[in-house]
């Protein structure tokens, strides 16, 4: 069984920052992709970044120039950086990744439980 755990949300003033961090485990073959993605109150869950495997990355164009993502493949971990945030990236944030299980064996979407960020004004 795989786990995406999250960690790093929480209260924030604009113009702070925050660190998430996400890390997969179970029995793992190997990660394809890995992402942010957050979902505010009424409105859809939307991409925020995203990371494959060879360090490739693309960001939702709100949140680029202030927010980075990048991995550690030894530790199954993605982060997102977030800085200068601001009150509409209020939202729950979940983490995704792509990738090979060997049992059942294939390629598979998993979710993180989600991490609640706040900005206050």
């Amino acid at each position: 069984q795989v786990q995406l755990v999250e960690s790093g949300g929480g209260l924030v003033q604009a113009g702070g920052s925050l660190r998430l961090s996400c890390a997969a485990s179970g029995r793992i073959a190997s990660i394809n992709a890995m992402g942010w993605y957050r979902q505010a109150p009424g409105k859809q869950r939307e991409l925020v970044a995203h990371i494959t495997n060879s360090g490739s990355t693309n960001f939702a164009d709100s949140v680029k120039g202030r927010f980075t993502i990048s991995r550690d493949n030894a530790k199954n971990t993605v982060y997102l950086q977030m800085n200068s945030l601001k009150p509409e990236d209020k939202a729950v944030y979940y983490c995704n990744a792509n990738l090979r299980t060997y049992f059942p064996p294939g390629a598979y979407d998993y979710w993180g439980q989600g991490t609640q960020v706040t900005v206050s004004s």
